[in-house]
């Protein structure tokens, strides 16, 4: 009965953005989000839903006007293109809704633009408005009085998306968070109870997002383990569900450092061919992280670098974010932070400047404070004004550190000392099928040869740097002295294309030749 067109707006560039490494990949975008094929599986067969991904292609307004409703989603760093967007459609008549991260903490952020808006979660209120629309009843604001059922949560419509064009499939296995972090919004949006799908509705969409040909998929939730208890029998099924299918897929995910306690746990994430984990590590600074009641990061069991350190042994690498700008931080902590991030061989940090998001407990206690930058576009990168530090330090403290962190000898020193002294082979528990199975095993360590070699020679051939091929050359070689494995030897390419982007970013931001692009 409708014609339906689900927007996802083009980022800003940002860390995670991967705008500079993405062409040199042969990609458009680094992954789908989740919402798009989620909202296409929550919308009755009698319409129609087109996906529209403008990371991946341009928007055609002259389609969007001769549809019933275009809906748009987006996070803050997408707030100026949505509202471009939405100001054109509003101009050429188009009903239209927006949903997702930002407009669920910023409700009247397009007030006057829109028709239609879902705070928070969507999978009973999409379903509700369509109905409403249909019988001309909708209201203006939808949200659920319940977080959503997960076990009754369809399989998304990833056949719906372009997806030869993103780097990396995406899957949600859970949502929701135990930890009670002062500056984060996913507990706001998602709770702090962890809901978890069933084993059957995860294999399903490993299923179609295999048959999608996507090889390397990102398991968004906001933290894997926050049920560890549900989430080691999901894993012993994923594990089932790779030995079955010749372990087709490579897995990245998010977790609590807490992880490290749990051995077990961590040989079932290994087996399950998790490859890498990203950890809210937030700052070296211990009173920093009680302040924003990091309580987890702070518990006994070892030092923060020894939990690391713990992590990496295990088979995974790490991926940290990183946060300079709370009230226990003085001038000293830039130093910490990069000295940290050496120690602690995390190769890939996301470095930011602590931000207030709005409907967090640290946006309200900045406020009642008077120490919140109210503007759009706050003139020192962040709307917080730091209480040891002058706004102006923490700006040009936050582009010194990573201008430092990606410089090519700390960077590459850090991921020498992970692959090359100590040995990380990611991929243990797929090494173990392949014993047994060892066609399998040629089959799959050709495809990543040849995709290594693929991708080395798009570094060599459209790197405009000099100094940066030869940097890349050096290491590459280096690197096969040392190891010969082909599906190491891919990521090690991988992370010298993630090098590129954070390296181009961290030094126009440093030239002054862009703006400050903060991490949050």
């Amino acid at each position: 009965m409708a014609d339906i067109v689900l927007i996802n707006p083009r980022f800003e560039v940002s860390y995670w953005g991967m705008e500079a490494a993405l062409p040199l990949m042969g990609k458009r975008a680094n992954l789908p989000v989740a919402c798009l094929p989620l909202l296409a599986a929550l919308t009755p067969s009698e319409h129609t839903v087109t996906l529209l991904d403008e990371n991946v292609e341009a928007i055609n307004f002259e389609r969007l006007a001769r549809a019933d409703i275009v809906g748009v989603t987006g996070m803050s760093v997408q707030r100026f293109r949505m509202k471009e967007i939405l100001t054109e459609l509003k101009r050429r008549g188009v009903f239209t809704v927006v949903g997702g991260p930002l407009v669920t903490v910023m409700e009247d952020y397009f007030e006057g633009l829109v028709d239609v808006i879902f705070v928070g979660e969507a999978e009973d209120t999409w379903p509700q408005f369509l109905n409403e629309w249909k019988q001309g009843l909708h209201q203006y604001r939808y949200e659920q009085h319940e977080k959503s059922d997960m076990t009754r949560v369809p399989t998304p419509r990833f056949d719906l998306l372009k997806s030869r064009h993103y780097a990396f499939g995406s899957v949600q296995f859970s949502r929701g968070c135990p930890f009670q972090c002062e500056f984060c919004d996913i507990i706001v949006t998602f709770g702090r109870r962890p809901r978890i799908k069933s084993s059957e509705q995860i294999l399903a969409e490993l299923d179609a997002i295999r048959a999608e040909k996507m090889r390397i998929v990102f398991i968004v939730d906001d933290n894997l383990i926050g049920n560890k208890k549900a989430i080691k029998e999901i894993l012993r099924d994923v594990i089932a569900w790779q030995h079955k299918h010749a372990y087709p897929l490579t897995l990245f995910t998010e977790a609590s450092i807490d992880l490290a306690d749990d051995a077990e746990l961590m040989e079932l994430m290994v087996e399950a061919n998790i490859i890498s984990v990203f950890i809210g590590i937030e700052s070296p600074n211990e009173e920093s992280l009680r302040e924003t009641k990091k309580y987890q990061n702070v518990r006994a069991g070892g030092t923060m670098l020894e939990k690391i350190h713990r992590i990496q042994k295990a088979g995974m690498e790490v991926w940290c974010g990183m946060i300079i700008g709370f009230d226990n931080d003085d001038s000293s902590i830039f130093e910490a932070q990069r000295k940290f991030i050496q120690q602690s061989r995390i190769a890939l940090s996301m470095t930011g400047m602590l931000f207030a998001i709005p409907k967090t407990p640290l946006h309200a206690r900045l406020a009642e404070e008077g120490r919140l930058d109210f503007s759009d576009t706050p003139e020192f990168g962040t709307n917080v004004i730091p209480l040891k530090i002058g706004r102006e330090e923490l700006r040009d403290g936050y582009v010194r550190v990573m201008d430092q962190l990606y410089e090519c000898d700390a960077y590459f020193e850090r991921l020498e000392s992970l692959y090359l002294e100590e040995r990380l082979y990611v991929g243990a528990g797929r090494e173990r099928y392949w014993r047994r199975h060892p066609w399998e095993r040629i089959k799959t360590e050709g495809l990543f040869l040849a995709q290594a070699i693929g991708l080395y020679a798009r570094l060599m051939r459209n790197v405009p740097e000099a100094y940066l091929r030869r940097e890349y050359r050096k290491r590459f070689w280096r690197f096969l002295r040392v190891r010969q494995n082909p599906g190491t030897l891919l990521f090690y390419v991988i992370h010298m294309a993630l090098h590129y982007h954070a390296h181009t970013m961290a030094k126009q931001m440093a030239s002054g030749r862009s703006v400050v692009y903060n991490s949050f």
